[in-house]
């Protein structure tokens, strides 16, 4: 693909798996009000919030194609953002621990003010945790900016027993599918 896109993300995660598929893009972060509806399905949500974070890119660049997206954790129906705090990265943890939860990525691709939304599912079984485990990775700082608060990718990959699904959709972006849907859409 030759267009150039941007991606409406400041997340590290999703800058580097682009990178690694061979995009070449610019980085404009979104700046929009997560607020996780509790009305909305998982699915639906996340790719809401990654329409309104390319839709507040797009207005100001037309002309190229702009990447939203948005990853939630859901455990037993109950959706996980980012943690507020380290009390509430542990407490997130501690609900984790030893049980299955699904992780969610929705994707917005807006290409001439026309957009497309789609997301990922993924399940991920967790260890059984001990409260120092919890205390340690809290005080990693790792959890503090990733929704269920962990990283796959990281420190984090020690807490995962096993997963269903696209690894890459954890970090935080489904590479392998988005190729998929930008070869759809730029045919």
């Amino acid at each position: 693909m030759n267009e150039k896109i941007i991606l409406a993300s400041a997340s590290p995660r999703r800058r580097e798996l682009l990178g690694l598929a061979g995009f070449d893009f610019d980085v404009i972060t979104a700046h929009v009000n997560e607020v996780l509806d509790p009305e909305l399905e998982p699915q639906e949500l996340v790719m809401s919030l990654a329409e309104q974070k390319a839709r507040a890119v797009a207005k100001k660049h037309k002309e190229q194609i702009v990447i939203g997206a948005d990853t939630v954790v859901v455990l037993e129906g109950k959706v996980l953002g980012k943690p507020k705090d380290e009390a509430d990265a542990a407490k997130m943890l501690k609900s984790l621990s030893g049980k299955a939860h699904e992780v969610f990525t929705g994707v917005c691709i807006i290409k001439s003010e026309k957009s497309h939304c789609f997301f990922e599912r993924t399940k991920v079984k967790f260890c059984e945790l001990d409260d120092e485990q919890i205390r340690a990775y809290v005080a990693s700082g790792e959890p503090m900016d990733k929704a269920g608060a962990y990283g796959i990718q990281g420190k984090g990959c020690v807490l995962v027993e096993g997963i269903e699904g696209d690894y890459f959709n954890v970090v935080g972006f489904p590479v392998s599918r988005f190729c998929r849907e930008m070869k759809k859409l730029t045919k």
